[in-house]
């Protein structure tokens, strides 16, 4: 997490191999950026974020939507699904909790739900790692509480792949969360165990404001003093 313009954008790129680093080396899944076939790795990684929701047709169901997952594409074409893709992708659709809108086409729905079955979609292919783009961006209170406690039962869960959340806010990290990672203008301000990143010194620094931070029943909270 840190203040606009710290390198959050940029670093997820990096991680959903979208991009290659200008200086440097990168490994995702223990695998070189420059030396393994990308394509083959991005099947290996899911992503949710705000430049995909675009490129979702706004007719297609949100059923569509999460099953052509399978095949790494965003509109229903040729593609040839089978009752497990299917079965998986209603799977996906119950557990964030949009399994009833599962006819109902993507555009006509509310940012929550778009938002909660775009993780869906990154979860069908049963990836390795899941990346996180301000999923809790623009919601309301209610759907943000909401998503929270579903990504914090998937924190929970041992069988669920590795998850990588970037956000402004430190009242939308779930609780569950084991690491962190402090940026500013480009450079790491702190990066370990989320309860030593977190500190409202460290905050502080990220943000170039005094903040207080304080951490209850698993729940950051941020005030400026």
């Amino acid at each position: 997490m840190g203040p606009n313009g710290a390198g959050k954008t940029s670093l997820i790129a990096i991680a959903a191999t979208l991009i290659h680093p200008t200086k440097g080396q990168a490994r995702v899944l223990d695998e070189l950026l420059g030396r393994v076939d990308v394509f083959e790795l991005r099947h290996r990684i899911g992503l949710s974020s705000a430049a995909l929701t675009d490129r979702i047709p706004p007719d297609e169901c949100a059923l569509d939507v999460v099953m052509t997952a399978s095949w790494a594409v965003t509109g229903r074409w040729q593609e040839v699904y089978d009752l497990w893709d299917e079965s998986r992708a209603l799977g996906m659709l119950s557990l964030f909790g949009v399994s009833q809108n599962k006819d109902q086409k993507f555009g006509s729905m509310s940012e929550g739900e778009r938002k909660r079955i775009q993780i869906a979609r990154a979860l069908m292919p049963d990836p390795e790692l899941l990346i996180l783009d301000e999923p809790a961006a623009g919601l309301d209170l209610g759907a943000r509480e909401d998503l929270l406690t579903r990504l914090s039962g998937l924190a929970l869960d041992p069988a669920a792949p590795t998850s990588l959340l970037v956000t402004h806010h430190v009242e939308e990290i779930p609780s569950g969360t084991t690491h962190a990672l402090l940026l500013r203008d480009g450079g790491v301000v702190a990066a370990g165990p989320i309860n030593e990143v977190l500190t409202s010194a460290n905050i502080s620094q990220a943000f170039g404001l005094t903040i207080d931070l304080s951490h209850e029943n698993g729940r950051w909270f941020a005030r400026a003093i």
